[in-house]
């Protein structure tokens, strides 16, 4: 029985298919990190000022931190949750200076500071 000119064999090819991208947008729906609602868009950015041992030393790389933002987008508080210890100091440090968009509630973000040579 061909139905707009497509075999039984396609059309069951086509409805698994189907339930595997179902399937798949469900599983992402539910990975989803609960801290996605509470992202903000940032408002102002600070660059960090590369360490002048670590630029000698020929340290780089990426450090991840996590920023406590109040209501009104002030980070409130910074943490190091990984990273080069002689680069984390500058990259809490700058990250204190950012500004984030308002929100209704206090949120707590992860932020990547990226240094290079």
């Amino acid at each position: 029985m061909l139905q707009f000119g497509i075999s039984p064999r396609r059309w069951r090819r086509l409805g698994v298919r189907l339930f595997q991208v179902a399937a798949l947008g469900l599983l992402a729906t539910v990975a989803m990190p609960v801290q996605a609602a509470d992202d903000r868009a940032v408002k102002t950015r600070v660059a960090p000022v590369y360490p002048e041992i670590a630029k000698r030393m020929r340290i780089s790389g990426t450090v991840r931190v996590e920023a406590t933002v109040d209501p009104d987008g002030k980070v409130i508080d910074v943490k190091t949750l990984s990273g080069s210890r002689a680069l984390s100091p500058a990259a809490e440090d700058a990250v204190r200076k950012w500004r984030f968009a308002p929100g209704a509630a206090q949120a707590t973000i992860d932020v990547e500071i990226n240094f290079a040579l």
